[in-house]
């Protein structure tokens, strides 16, 4: 058991991290990594804290993998429903609120257009492929 305990402790500092920067940073504008040395206003407070939650994913994903070595099979097939999850998700993004609603764009400016294609590429892309790992393996592994 101890690889499932390492992979629920690793879990849990990337989770962890990641409630407290979008609870904490993001939503109520506390917490910012480097606010103590540098006024709230430059960005870059809002680079340490992306390097904050870069930290997290790189947590996440780690423990992640250590989950899958646990039970290898289920484990690909647990990275075929993320990545389809992953390209689910920019597929809806990029179609409601980049295209729908226009809240925002990937990158703003004259070639807007052409990035926000390019995020809807990369959600098929990643929806794609997830599906194929994901039901190569349910294809061979029972249940």
């Amino acid at each position: 058991m101890a690889s499932v305990r390492s992979a629920g402790l690793v879990l849990g500092l990337g989770v962890g991290g990641f409630i407290d920067g979008i609870a904490l940073h993001q939503l109520v504008g506390w917490h910012h990594m480097l606010s103590g040395w540098y006024p709230l206003q430059t960005h870059l407070n809002m680079r340490a804290d992306g390097v904050f939650h870069l930290a997290c994913l790189v947590l996440v994903m780690a423990g992640i993998a250590l989950l899958a070595r646990a039970a290898p099979a289920p484990g690909r097939a647990l990275t075929g429903w993320m990545l389809a999850g992953w390209g689910g998700f920019n597929l809806a993004e990029g179609l409601i609120v980049h295209q729908l609603l226009g809240m925002h764009h990937v990158r703003p400016g004259t070639s807007q257009l052409t990035y926000d294609l390019a995020y809807l590429a990369s959600g098929v892309l990643l929806a794609g492929l997830g599906l194929l790992l994901a039901r190569g393996v349910s294809a061979r592994v029972p249940g």
